[in-house]
Protein backbone atom coordinates (compact mmCIF):
# COMPACT_ATOMS: atom_id res chain seq x y z
CA UNK A 1 0.00 0.00 0.00
CA UNK A 2 1.33 3.32 -1.29
CA UNK A 3 1.62 6.04 1.49
CA UNK A 4 1.96 9.84 1.65
CA UNK A 5 5.78 9.86 1.95
CA UNK A 6 6.27 7.82 -1.21
CA UNK A 7 7.27 9.87 -4.29
CA UNK A 8 7.23 9.17 -8.05
CA UNK A 9 10.70 7.72 -8.11
CA UNK A 10 10.27 5.41 -5.26
CA UNK A 11 6.83 3.81 -6.25
CA UNK A 12 6.61 0.82 -7.98
CA UNK A 13 4.67 2.07 -10.93
CA UNK A 14 3.05 -0.62 -12.20
CA UNK A 15 1.81 -1.89 -8.63
CA UNK A 16 0.81 2.09 -8.19
CA UNK A 17 -1.79 1.92 -10.94
CA UNK A 18 -3.09 -1.44 -10.35
CA UNK A 19 -4.11 0.69 -7.15
CA UNK A 20 -5.65 3.59 -9.49
CA UNK A 21 -7.49 1.03 -11.73
CA UNK A 22 -9.21 -0.47 -8.78
CA UNK A 23 -10.55 2.02 -7.61
CA UNK A 24 -11.80 3.23 -10.97
CA UNK A 25 -8.55 6.08 -11.27
CA UNK A 26 -6.25 6.54 -14.58
CA UNK A 27 -3.13 8.90 -14.34
CA UNK A 28 -4.03 11.37 -16.73
CA UNK A 29 -0.19 11.56 -18.07
CA UNK A 30 -0.39 8.46 -19.60
CA UNK A 31 -3.30 9.27 -21.51
CA UNK A 32 -3.01 13.37 -21.99
CA UNK A 33 -1.92 12.84 -25.69
CA UNK A 34 -4.29 10.49 -26.59
CA UNK A 35 -7.04 12.56 -25.18
CA UNK A 36 -5.72 16.03 -26.61
CA UNK A 37 -3.95 14.92 -29.40
CA UNK A 38 -2.29 17.69 -31.40
CA UNK A 39 -4.46 17.48 -34.49
CA UNK A 40 -7.66 15.39 -35.65
CA UNK A 41 -6.73 11.87 -35.64
CA UNK A 42 -10.15 10.43 -37.85
CA UNK A 43 -10.15 6.29 -38.13
CA UNK A 44 -11.67 6.40 -40.99
CA UNK A 45 -9.83 6.31 -43.83
CA UNK A 46 -10.23 8.08 -47.66
CA UNK A 47 -12.41 5.40 -49.31
CA UNK A 48 -14.04 4.81 -52.82
CA UNK A 49 -17.20 3.09 -53.46
CA UNK A 50 -17.88 2.39 -57.06
CA UNK A 51 -21.01 2.48 -58.53
CA UNK A 52 -20.68 -0.57 -60.82
CA UNK A 53 -19.56 -3.02 -57.93
CA UNK A 54 -22.08 -1.83 -55.71
CA UNK A 55 -24.89 -2.01 -57.82
CA UNK A 56 -25.18 -5.42 -58.94
CA UNK A 57 -25.26 -6.23 -54.82
CA UNK A 58 -28.16 -4.23 -54.45
CA UNK A 59 -29.86 -6.07 -57.16
CA UNK A 60 -29.17 -8.86 -55.68
CA UNK A 61 -30.49 -7.49 -52.52
CA UNK A 62 -33.59 -7.25 -54.16
CA UNK A 63 -33.68 -10.95 -55.11
CA UNK A 64 -32.89 -12.23 -52.22
CA UNK A 65 -34.86 -10.18 -49.29
CA UNK A 66 -38.22 -8.44 -49.10
CA UNK A 67 -38.92 -4.92 -48.57
CA UNK A 68 -41.44 -6.25 -45.84
CA UNK A 69 -38.54 -8.92 -44.54
CA UNK A 70 -36.16 -5.93 -44.28
CA UNK A 71 -38.37 -3.20 -43.66
CA UNK A 72 -35.24 -0.64 -45.22
CA UNK A 73 -33.27 -2.67 -48.06
CA UNK A 74 -29.91 -1.12 -47.41
CA UNK A 75 -26.07 -1.76 -47.84
CA UNK A 76 -24.16 0.03 -45.84
CA UNK A 77 -21.70 1.65 -46.68
CA UNK A 78 -18.89 0.57 -44.07
CA UNK A 79 -15.27 2.59 -43.66
CA UNK A 80 -12.66 -0.25 -43.56
CA UNK A 81 -11.46 1.76 -40.82
CA UNK A 82 -14.62 0.99 -39.08
CA UNK A 83 -15.10 -1.83 -39.47
CA UNK A 84 -18.37 -3.27 -37.79
CA UNK A 85 -19.89 0.20 -36.99
CA UNK A 86 -21.95 0.54 -39.55
CA UNK A 87 -20.24 4.31 -40.41
CA UNK A 88 -18.81 5.61 -43.38
CA UNK A 89 -16.60 8.44 -41.47
CA UNK A 90 -16.00 9.10 -37.34
CA UNK A 91 -19.81 10.80 -37.26
CA UNK A 92 -21.80 10.05 -40.17
CA UNK A 93 -23.64 7.22 -41.84
CA UNK A 94 -24.35 6.09 -45.52
CA UNK A 95 -26.07 3.52 -47.01
CA UNK A 96 -27.80 2.81 -50.38
CA UNK A 97 -31.11 2.08 -50.60
CA UNK A 98 -33.31 0.00 -52.90
CA UNK A 99 -36.77 -0.50 -53.26
CA UNK A 100 -38.76 -2.19 -55.90
CA UNK A 101 -41.91 -1.77 -57.90
CA UNK A 102 -44.70 -1.81 -55.34
CA UNK A 103 -43.15 -2.13 -52.54
CA UNK A 104 -43.49 -0.17 -49.10
CA UNK A 105 -40.87 0.82 -46.63
CA UNK A 106 -43.11 0.88 -43.33
CA UNK A 107 -43.68 4.27 -42.23
CA UNK A 108 -41.35 4.84 -38.51
CA UNK A 109 -39.61 8.07 -36.90
CA UNK A 110 -36.61 8.33 -35.21
CA UNK A 111 -34.67 11.23 -33.60
CA UNK A 112 -31.85 11.00 -35.94
CA UNK A 113 -32.22 13.38 -39.04
CA UNK A 114 -31.49 11.80 -42.52
CA UNK A 115 -31.16 12.88 -46.32
CA UNK A 116 -32.28 10.74 -49.43
CA UNK A 117 -30.01 11.64 -52.18
CA UNK A 118 -32.16 10.15 -55.06
CA UNK A 119 -29.52 8.19 -57.44
CA UNK A 120 -31.31 6.68 -59.76
CA UNK A 121 -35.26 4.96 -61.34
CA UNK A 122 -38.45 6.49 -61.80
CA UNK A 123 -41.76 6.40 -59.17
CA UNK A 124 -40.12 6.36 -55.87
CA UNK A 125 -41.92 8.45 -53.49
CA UNK A 126 -41.26 9.45 -49.71
CA UNK A 127 -44.12 10.87 -47.48
CA UNK A 128 -43.12 12.94 -44.35
CA UNK A 129 -45.36 14.42 -42.09
CA UNK A 130 -48.27 13.57 -44.53
CA UNK A 131 -47.19 15.06 -47.57
CA UNK A 132 -45.42 12.55 -50.74
CA UNK A 133 -42.90 13.68 -53.00
CA UNK A 134 -41.58 11.62 -56.14
CA UNK A 135 -38.12 11.38 -56.33
CA UNK A 136 -36.16 11.98 -59.38
CA UNK A 137 -32.53 12.00 -59.98
CA UNK A 138 -30.45 14.76 -58.05
CA UNK A 139 -33.02 15.53 -55.96
CA UNK A 140 -32.36 16.11 -52.16
CA UNK A 141 -35.18 14.78 -50.29
CA UNK A 142 -35.03 15.49 -46.38
CA UNK A 143 -36.32 13.69 -43.41
CA UNK A 144 -36.70 15.72 -40.09
CA UNK A 145 -35.77 14.00 -36.83
CA UNK A 146 -38.87 12.14 -35.19
CA UNK A 147 -40.94 12.74 -38.08
CA UNK A 148 -43.22 10.01 -39.60
CA UNK A 149 -41.99 8.83 -42.95
CA UNK A 150 -42.36 6.05 -45.20
CA UNK A 151 -41.17 4.88 -48.86
CA UNK A 152 -42.76 3.60 -51.85
CA UNK A 153 -42.64 3.02 -55.49
CA UNK A 154 -45.53 3.30 -58.26
CA UNK A 155 -43.09 2.85 -60.99
CA UNK A 156 -41.87 -0.42 -62.72
CA UNK A 157 -37.99 -0.51 -62.60
CA UNK A 158 -35.71 -0.63 -59.39
CA UNK A 159 -35.67 2.86 -57.74
CA UNK A 160 -32.16 3.32 -55.68
CA UNK A 161 -30.55 6.39 -53.18
CA UNK A 162 -28.67 7.28 -51.22
CA UNK A 163 -29.27 7.26 -47.10
CA UNK A 164 -27.64 9.89 -45.12
CA UNK A 165 -28.25 10.04 -41.44
CA UNK A 166 -26.56 11.50 -38.53
CA UNK A 167 -26.39 8.23 -36.34
CA UNK A 168 -23.15 8.33 -34.92
CA UNK A 169 -23.63 11.30 -33.70
CA UNK A 170 -27.00 10.91 -31.81
CA UNK A 171 -25.64 7.79 -30.82
CA UNK A 172 -22.60 8.99 -28.82
CA UNK A 173 -25.48 11.06 -27.17
CA UNK A 174 -26.98 8.09 -26.26
CA UNK A 175 -30.57 10.53 -27.38
CA UNK A 176 -31.92 7.48 -30.23
CA UNK A 177 -35.43 7.13 -30.07
CA UNK A 178 -37.53 5.05 -32.30
CA UNK A 179 -40.97 4.53 -32.93
CA UNK A 180 -42.91 2.12 -35.51
CA UNK A 181 -46.01 3.61 -37.34
CA UNK A 182 -49.70 1.92 -36.45
CA UNK A 183 -49.54 1.60 -40.28
CA UNK A 184 -47.54 0.74 -43.30
CA UNK A 185 -48.08 3.76 -44.77
CA UNK A 186 -49.15 7.78 -43.14
CA UNK A 187 -52.42 9.22 -44.25
CA UNK A 188 -51.79 11.99 -46.69
CA UNK A 189 -52.90 15.39 -45.21
CA UNK A 190 -51.32 17.77 -48.02
CA UNK A 191 -51.31 17.82 -51.56
CA UNK A 192 -47.51 17.08 -53.08
CA UNK A 193 -45.58 20.12 -53.57
CA UNK A 194 -47.63 22.33 -50.54
CA UNK A 195 -43.86 22.74 -48.81
CA UNK A 196 -41.86 23.81 -51.74
CA UNK A 197 -44.77 26.32 -52.45
CA UNK A 198 -45.43 27.29 -49.10
CA UNK A 199 -41.72 27.71 -48.01
CA UNK A 200 -39.26 27.46 -50.90
CA UNK A 201 -40.42 29.88 -53.85
CA UNK A 202 -38.97 33.40 -52.04
CA UNK A 203 -42.32 33.25 -50.61
CA UNK A 204 -43.01 31.99 -46.34
CA UNK A 205 -46.44 32.52 -44.54
CA UNK A 206 -47.01 36.23 -42.92
CA UNK A 207 -48.43 33.77 -39.89
CA UNK A 208 -45.41 31.15 -39.59
CA UNK A 209 -46.12 28.25 -38.16
CA UNK A 210 -44.19 26.55 -34.90
CA UNK A 211 -41.20 24.76 -37.05
CA UNK A 212 -38.35 22.54 -35.97
CA UNK A 213 -34.75 23.48 -36.82
CA UNK A 214 -34.86 21.25 -40.14
CA UNK A 215 -36.31 23.06 -43.21
CA UNK A 216 -39.63 23.09 -44.09
CA UNK A 217 -38.85 22.55 -47.56
CA UNK A 218 -38.33 18.41 -47.76
CA UNK A 219 -37.27 18.14 -51.66
CA UNK A 220 -35.11 20.18 -52.99
CA UNK A 221 -35.26 19.57 -56.53
CA UNK A 222 -31.83 18.77 -59.14
CA UNK A 223 -34.18 20.33 -61.87
CA UNK A 224 -33.73 23.58 -60.27
CA UNK A 225 -30.59 23.00 -58.85
CA UNK A 226 -28.63 22.65 -61.83
CA UNK A 227 -30.82 25.67 -63.55
CA UNK A 228 -28.86 27.71 -60.96
CA UNK A 229 -25.93 25.67 -61.32
CA UNK A 230 -25.39 26.77 -64.68
CA UNK A 231 -26.20 30.73 -64.48
CA UNK A 232 -23.80 30.78 -61.63
CA UNK A 233 -21.01 29.60 -64.20
CA UNK A 234 -22.31 31.74 -66.36
CA UNK A 235 -21.14 34.92 -64.02
CA UNK A 236 -19.37 34.07 -60.51
CA UNK A 237 -15.70 33.60 -59.54
CA UNK A 238 -14.66 30.22 -59.41
CA UNK A 239 -13.04 29.38 -55.38
CA UNK A 240 -9.94 27.75 -56.26
CA UNK A 241 -10.70 25.05 -53.73
CA UNK A 242 -14.19 24.26 -53.75
CA UNK A 243 -14.70 25.48 -57.36
CA UNK A 244 -18.64 26.85 -57.38
CA UNK A 245 -19.95 24.99 -54.12
CA UNK A 246 -23.29 26.27 -52.77
CA UNK A 247 -25.29 24.82 -49.52
CA UNK A 248 -29.05 24.07 -49.90
CA UNK A 249 -30.33 26.53 -46.88
CA UNK A 250 -33.77 26.62 -44.54
CA UNK A 251 -35.30 29.12 -45.66
CA UNK A 252 -36.54 30.37 -42.70
CA UNK A 253 -33.32 30.92 -40.97
CA UNK A 254 -30.63 31.03 -43.22
CA UNK A 255 -29.49 28.42 -42.01
CA UNK A 256 -28.53 24.69 -43.13
CA UNK A 257 -31.39 22.54 -44.42
CA UNK A 258 -30.78 20.10 -41.43
CA UNK A 259 -28.80 21.48 -37.84
CA UNK A 260 -26.31 18.42 -37.99
CA UNK A 261 -25.84 17.63 -41.79
CA UNK A 262 -24.07 19.99 -43.81
CA UNK A 263 -25.77 19.43 -47.63
CA UNK A 264 -23.72 21.29 -50.65
CA UNK A 265 -24.02 21.08 -54.38
CA UNK A 266 -20.68 21.86 -56.30
CA UNK A 267 -19.71 22.42 -59.65
CA UNK A 268 -16.41 22.00 -61.28
CA UNK A 269 -15.26 23.57 -64.70
CA UNK A 270 -14.50 21.32 -67.24
CA UNK A 271 -10.36 21.54 -67.04
CA UNK A 272 -10.77 22.86 -63.19
CA UNK A 273 -8.31 21.69 -61.06
CA UNK A 274 -8.53 22.42 -57.26
CA UNK A 275 -5.75 23.17 -54.68
CA UNK A 276 -5.77 21.12 -51.84
CA UNK A 277 -8.27 22.05 -48.86
CA UNK A 278 -8.76 20.30 -45.64
CA UNK A 279 -11.31 21.13 -42.85
CA UNK A 280 -12.18 19.86 -39.52
CA UNK A 281 -15.41 18.39 -41.15
CA UNK A 282 -15.30 14.96 -42.38
CA UNK A 283 -17.77 14.61 -45.72
CA UNK A 284 -19.16 12.16 -48.09
CA UNK A 285 -18.80 13.18 -51.92
CA UNK A 286 -21.50 11.57 -54.94
CA UNK A 287 -21.01 12.18 -58.25
CA UNK A 288 -24.19 13.62 -60.77
CA UNK A 289 -22.53 14.17 -63.33
CA UNK A 290 -19.10 13.99 -65.20
CA UNK A 291 -15.58 11.63 -63.96
CA UNK A 292 -14.14 14.10 -61.62
CA UNK A 293 -10.63 12.40 -59.85
CA UNK A 294 -10.02 13.26 -56.86
CA UNK A 295 -6.50 13.10 -55.05
CA UNK A 296 -6.05 13.11 -51.23
CA UNK A 297 -2.66 13.68 -49.71
CA UNK A 298 -0.65 10.83 -49.26
CA UNK A 299 -2.71 8.21 -51.59
CA UNK A 300 -3.24 7.69 -55.33
CA UNK A 301 -5.86 9.64 -57.11
CA UNK A 302 -9.15 7.93 -58.26
CA UNK A 303 -10.83 8.42 -61.07
CA UNK A 304 -14.94 8.70 -60.17
CA UNK A 305 -17.75 7.92 -62.35
CA UNK A 306 -21.68 8.67 -62.24
CA UNK A 307 -22.99 7.35 -58.74
CA UNK A 308 -19.95 6.59 -57.14
CA UNK A 309 -19.33 7.65 -53.42
CA UNK A 310 -16.08 8.69 -51.46
CA UNK A 311 -15.23 9.46 -48.10
CA UNK A 312 -12.96 11.98 -46.75
CA UNK A 313 -12.34 11.95 -43.42
CA UNK A 314 -11.51 15.07 -41.33
CA UNK A 315 -8.09 17.16 -41.61
CA UNK A 316 -7.11 15.30 -44.50
CA UNK A 317 -6.15 17.20 -47.42
CA UNK A 318 -7.41 16.62 -50.65
CA UNK A 319 -8.67 18.00 -54.02
CA UNK A 320 -10.50 17.63 -57.21
CA UNK A 321 -10.03 17.20 -61.45
CA UNK A 322 -12.34 17.66 -63.70
CA UNK A 323 -10.82 17.29 -67.09
CA UNK A 324 -13.27 16.12 -70.13
CA UNK A 325 -16.16 18.00 -68.89
CA UNK A 326 -17.88 19.81 -66.15
CA UNK A 327 -18.31 17.53 -63.07
CA UNK A 328 -21.28 17.78 -59.89
CA UNK A 329 -20.74 16.31 -56.97
CA UNK A 330 -23.23 16.15 -53.94
CA UNK A 331 -21.68 15.76 -50.56
CA UNK A 332 -22.97 15.89 -47.02
CA UNK A 333 -20.79 16.10 -43.88
CA UNK A 334 -21.08 17.07 -40.04
CA UNK A 335 -19.82 20.86 -40.78
CA UNK A 336 -22.79 22.53 -39.07
CA UNK A 337 -21.99 20.75 -35.70
CA UNK A 338 -18.81 22.25 -35.98
CA UNK A 339 -19.44 25.46 -36.72
CA UNK A 340 -22.08 26.02 -33.88
CA UNK A 341 -19.76 24.26 -31.57
CA UNK A 342 -17.04 26.42 -32.41
CA UNK A 343 -14.84 23.65 -33.82
CA UNK A 344 -14.50 24.22 -37.35
CA UNK A 345 -10.95 24.78 -38.67
CA UNK A 346 -9.84 24.91 -42.44
CA UNK A 347 -6.80 24.89 -44.07
CA UNK A 348 -6.55 26.35 -47.81
CA UNK A 349 -3.16 26.12 -49.58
Amino acid sequence: MTTESNTPNTIERSAYYAELSALQLAPLWERLKGLVPTDPRPNAVPYHWAWNLVRPQLLTAGRAITAEEAERRVLVLENPGLEGKSQITDTLYAGLQLIMPGEVAPAHRHTQSALRFMLEGVGGFTAVSGEKTTMHRGDLVLTPYWTWHDHGHDGDEPVIWLDGLDVPLVNFLKAGFREEHQANRQVLSKPEGDSLARFGSGLLPVVMPSMSGTSPVFNYPYARTREALDVLQRSTDIDKHLGICMRYVNPVNGDWAIPTLGTTIRLLPKGFNSTFYRSTESAVFVVIEGEPTVIVEGSAPVVLGPNDVFAVPGWLRHRFESSSSDSILFSFSDRPVHEKLGLLREERS
